[in-house]
């Protein structure tokens, strides 16, 4: 399957490196390199993730990247990448899928 990324998956990852990378600047090349390892096995294993609790759909599911959460939804033909949290927040559901949200 083919992995995409949604816009804020980007700007999360993106801000998690920069603030990873004000103390420790190689740390955050190696979790932005092992973030994108972890997220490419979901192409080939999109169910290796667990359902979202705050969501409770099949198809929403997490797998984590240290204390993060790599949130993704399964689709027929790809894998999309929603969001990357710290594994301590919950979720805004209407942050991932506008039907979620009612």
């Amino acid at each position: 399957m083919k992995v995409v990324w949604a816009p804020l998956a980007v700007t999360r990852a993106a801000d998690i490196a920069a603030h990873i990378a004000e103390d420790r600047p190689r740390a955050a090349e190696h979790w932005v390199t092992s973030l994108f390892k972890r997220v490419a096995v979901l192409g080939r294993f999109p169910q290796t993730g667990h359902i979202v609790p705050e969501v409770g759909r099949p198809n929403i599911r997490e797998v984590h990247h240290g204390v993060y959460r790599i949130i993704y939804r399964v689709e027929t033909t790809r894998v999309a990448i929603l969001t990357v949290r710290h594994g301590s927040r919950l979720l805004d559901r209407t942050e991932i899928d506008p039907e979620v949200a009612g």
